[in-house]
């Protein structure tokens, strides 16, 4: 799965926090969090702007993406959409286990949180680490 396959997918949720920080700090604080992310592979990278992974199983093919926008304060708003789809029988059994139990949700706005967290105690600038690639 390629970046130009993540518009078919149907959209299943979408989370956003504002974070005092800039989008610099926020993009590092985010590809450290996702860096090493079993499951997933970057399918779009656009410093400061959007990150976008993709990864497939058995019973779904799916997308993470990340939009970061600056606000007028000079912080970030970033979002997080989440698509996929679900094939067959197991597939829905499995949207089920993951979406409709709230687990996924749970564990998105943990993300969101720990990025806005990091970001703003300024971690993000502190990392050596660069982006990770296109």
């Amino acid at each position: 799965m390629d970046a130009t396959e993540i518009p078919a997918l149907p959209f299943v949720d979408e989370h956003t926090t504002l974070i005092k920080a800039d989008t610099d700090a926020v993009w590092q604080e985010l590809a450290a969090l996702m860096d090493g992310s079993r499951g997933f592979k970057v399918a779009v990278s656009i410093p400061g702007q959007e990150l976008a992974y993709v990864g497939r199983h058995p019973f779904s093919t799916y997308a993470l993406i990340f939009h970061l926008n600056e606000t007028p304060q000079g912080g970030t708003r970033l979002r997080a959409e989440t698509r996929a789809a679900f094939p067959g029988r197991k597939g829905a059994v499995y949207r089920g286990l993951v979406i409709g139990t709230g687990a996924h949700a749970l564990v998105v706005r943990h993300m969101l949180r720990k990025v806005r967290n990091n970001a703003a105690q300024g971690r993000g600038e502190l990392r050596d680490k660069p982006p990770p690639p296109r």
